[in-house]
């Protein structure tokens, strides 16, 4: 069994400033010729974001990070990193928390503290956490791979196996995004082990005698993922087809890097100002710069070359691997590709809660950690029987 080693993040004065330097030697566009978003990341808001980098203390970050335990461990070949974060309390429930694009593990790094000390934050004992968050193959500081291969069930094996070598029997899993259908995997090949799942996106779909059958909210969702299906998944077709000639912009330019992903952390993100605004302009940040400084750009666009190749295609594939664990969904309003419970119901065969909150998108350890706290704190209180 490979060690288990405290891992220490420093990035290199030489780093910084060869990215100080490619941010201030840039060339922008001119001006889009459209009054919206249509066209994508407009040019005053491309001011605002490299504005803001220029003066990003990632030394700050880079101490923040460091202060919670980070480990690497060598699993199927591969460096897996990730955040290790034992409760004080010691009947506290491993938690095991994964991520998506294009986040990383710092999008759940406001919650750790209240997930691992409820006591001091508005909860009891009971409700504590230990919490497991691993960058996903080709993320952050996980290793980059170099082989095909490493899609969503093998990241699930590699994710049970994290747990074993950590000494947990049974564990909750949370995710939304590629998250989502890691901990869905999860539960599919582990069901013994997964005590309870929580997901924030469910991977389930309608079928086609969905939409003669919707009722007004059904209809609304629907409305919704058609939009999105028009005019939302460039990433996912443009990763999905060309990684790596998208790479050599993402490792090549910080501009372009910070465009795209920051792209989808607007667009996809709640930013009515009743619910905040979505994903803050410091959080999009640190979570470009992480991928900057760690060179994933290529390699997190890869996920989905080799992911889309794999996963089921369509409510009939879907359907045909249930998932029997108990199961909590939180629900946002500003999620893209929304869901309802009558098409998750047939994967999903023991949904114990179905919660749709009024604000929040598709980042909610981002946008909303309070809920999400509370949220995961209540599906732990069905775990327990409550």
């Amino acid at each position: 069994m490979s060690e288990i080693k405290p891992f220490t993040i420093y990035i290199t004065d030489n780093e910084l400033a060869n990215l100080k330097r490619r941010i201030e030697d840039s060339r922008l566009p001119e001006p889009e010729t459209v009054l919206d978003d249509s066209q994508g990341v407009s040019l005053e808001r491309m001011h605002e974001l490299l504005g803001a980098w220029r003066t990003h203390d990632w030394r700050s970050l880079e101490s923040r990070w460091n202060a919670i335990p980070h480990f690497r461990t060598r699993i199927d070949g591969l460096d897996i990193a990730f955040w290790h974060v034992r409760s004080a309390e010691p009947h506290a429930v491993p938690l095991l928390m994964t991520h998506g694009w294009p986040g990383s593990v710092l999008e759940f790094q406001k919650i750790i503290v209240p997930l691992t000390d409820p006591v001091s934050h508005g909860g009891s004992a009971e409700d504590a956490f230990d919490i497991i968050v691993p960058a996903l193959p080709g993320f952050g500081f996980s290793e980059r791979p170099r082989e095909l291969g490493w899609d969503v069930a093998r990241t699930a094996r590699a994710w049970a196996e994290l747990m074993t070598r950590l000494g947990y029997d049974q564990f909750m899993a949370h995710g939304g995004d590629w998250g989502a259908f890691i901990s869905t995997e999860l539960a599919v090949i582990e069901p013994e082990r997964v005590s309870h799942l929580h997901l924030t996106m469910p991977i389930a779909s309608p079928l086609p005698s969905d939409r003669a059958t919707a009722d007004e909210a059904e209809t609304r969702k629907l409305a919704q993922r058609d939009n999105f299906m028009a005019t939302g998944p460039t990433h996912v077709m443009a990763q999905g087809a060309l990684p790596q000639t998208l790479g050599y912009s993402f490792i090549d330019s910080p501009v372009g890097l910070a465009a795209w992903l920051d792209q989808a952390l607007v667009a996809f993100s709640d930013t009515r100002p009743e619910a905040g605004g979505g994903v803050s302009l410091n959080d999009r940040i640190d979570n470009i710069a992480l991928y900057w400084l760690t060179a994933t750009g290529a390699s997190t666009a890869r996920w989905y070359w080799e992911t889309i190749r794999t996963v089921a295609r369509g409510p009939e594939e879907e359907n045909a691997r249930p998932v029997t664990v108990p199961t909590s969904f939180t629900l946002f309003p500003g999620e893209p590709y929304p869901n309802a419970h009558r098409w998750a119901e047939r994967r999903y065969l023991d949904i114990v809660s179905w919660n749709e909150m009024e604000y929040g998108g598709h980042y909610p350890g981002w946008e909303q950690p309070t809920v999400l706290v509370v949220e995961l704190r209540n599906a732990s209180r069905h775990l327990r029987g409550e």
